[in-house]
């Protein structure tokens, strides 16, 4: 590969990360800004599963910023996964562009699963190579490349002088070699915490969502049981009705009764007398 173009993609890689950086925490600000400051009014706003997606994705660059950054800045590598870059743009446009988007365990999955392989590659294949190359740890070649004391040592064959130094010099690789030990360890550790935090935001997240699912059911169960005392009601009003003109129904028939039975007594005398008249 061309030394240049390898000097200016490297740029362009490091570059992309802290210009993703810098865009994720514009982001960040625009969505913290529309958030009302009480944690319980910003689960229901509808703008907290894009804080929750804003959320993971620092976790994610932060672990990048830890495992890169450090050789970066000391000028042993670049950037190296593009493509973590790409996902994350398109994640954070993904954000701006939706109103009301997917869940943040599913919006990120192929961040996940691409920063984790970038990361665990990194530290098993190019970190040991790296390490050789940092000031301070070939350690051996300066033991072995010391020029001898002047005086009767000096007499002594090269031979000789590895053969005084090799007890130090496998010392030395032993201690290399725990320290490399000791810094895989640690760095696996961290992944470890790192993932568990993570899992446990991710649990959090699905009790709120399900504290949130409870407390819209028991609102529709609150709402269905008040219409059924509605309908209670109107059903006892409508049976009220109707009991009540069954029985005015029933006062004026008898009443009408009563009427024909005093019309036919005032009429029999009439009736009488003119039979008399008649006869």
């Amino acid at each position: 590969v061309c030394k240049r173009m390898d000097l200016v993609c490297q740029r362009m890689l490091n570059q992309g990360f802290l210009k993703v950086e810098r865009y994720h925490n514009l982001c960040q600000k625009q969505v913290k800004a529309q958030l009302p400051r009480r944690e319980s009014e910003r689960r229901n706003h509808s703008l907290a599963r894009h804080a929750d997606i804003l959320a993971a994705v620092e976790t994610r660059l932060s672990l990048l910023n830890m495992t890169f950054m450090k050789y970066v800045d000391s000028n042993l590598c670049c950037f190296i996964p593009g493509k973590v870059i790409d996902e994350i743009y398109r994640v954070l446009r993904y954000v701006n562009s939706t109103r009301a988007p997917q869940r943040a365990h599913e919006v990120l999955q192929e961040l996940r699963d691409i920063s984790s392989m970038a990361m665990e590659y990194f530290d098993e294949k190019i970190v040991p190579i790296l390490k050789r190359k940092m000031p301070g740890s070939d350690v051996s070649g300066r033991l072995i490349g010391t020029a001898p004391v002047p005086g009767p040592s000096a007499a002594l064959t090269t031979m000789q002088l590895f053969s005084k130094q090799n007890p130090s010099r496998q010392e030395v690789t032993k201690l290399q070699q725990q320290v490399k030990a000791n810094g895989t360890g640690l760095t696996a550790l961290k992944r470890e915490i790192s993932e568990l935090r993570i899992k446990v935001q991710e649990q959090q997240k699905q009790l709120q969502d399900q504290d949130q699912k409870l407390l819209e059911q028991t609102q529709i169960i609150g709402e269905q049981n008040a219409r059924l005392a509605e309908l209670e009601r109107k059903l006892r009003e409508v049976m009220e009705s109707t009991v009540g003109n069954s029985s005015g129904s029933g006062s004026n028939e008898q009443s009408s009764r009563k009427r024909k039975k005093v019309v036919e007594s005032t009429d029999c005398p009439r009736k009488s007398k003119r039979l008399r008249n008649r006869k």
